[in-house]
């Protein structure tokens, strides 16, 4: 997976108020109702954050990305360290590793109707968007330009 690329002036204050390392930690931690990453281990060298763990699922993964890319001051996320239990189980291999996250970064004017449009060919799609970051987009009303946002797969 590598590295994932952000807009490093966009996204919510956290750093620069003490643990930086800490600070994204917990915001990773308090946006799932439940521990998302068994280990989480979160490093913060300049506006690159290093993320490490265990993931419950590709969409947990994809979601912890996000959520840490989504902070101002960060530009690049590295979740070489981040592994899904499938990644690390050796009887089952998911075919959801193969998959590349496509993730969008917002745009002045856009609307998650016209994201849907673009992606889907179908605007009113757009709740399955909302869904796929509830841990980003708290308000389905107000996404701002700069926002990196998760583009799930459309399961037929």
């Amino acid at each position: 997976m590598a590295f994932f690329d952000f807009l490093g002036n966009a996204g919510k204050k956290l750093l620069g108020k003490g643990d930086d390392n800490e600070a994204i930690k917990n915001e990773i931690e308090s946006s799932f109702s439940e521990l998302p990453v068994q280990g989480l281990v979160v490093e913060v060298d300049g506006e690159t954050v290093a993320l490490g763990g265990v993931a419950t699922d590709v969409a947990t993964k994809e979601k912890a990305i996000l959520i840490a890319g989504n902070v101002e001051g960060i530009s690049k996320v590295n979740a070489d360290q981040l592994v899904t239990l499938a990644q690390i189980s050796e009887e089952n291999v998911s075919t959801e590793e193969v998959f590349d996250p496509v993730f969008y970064t917002i745009q002045k004017g856009d609307t998650l109707w016209a994201i849907s449009s673009e992606f889907y060919g179908n605007g009113s799609k757009y709740p399955l968007i909302v869904e796929a970051n509830l841990e980003v987009i708290k308000d389905a009303d107000k996404i701002y330009p700069g926002q990196a946002i998760r583009i799930p797969e459309l399961i037929a």
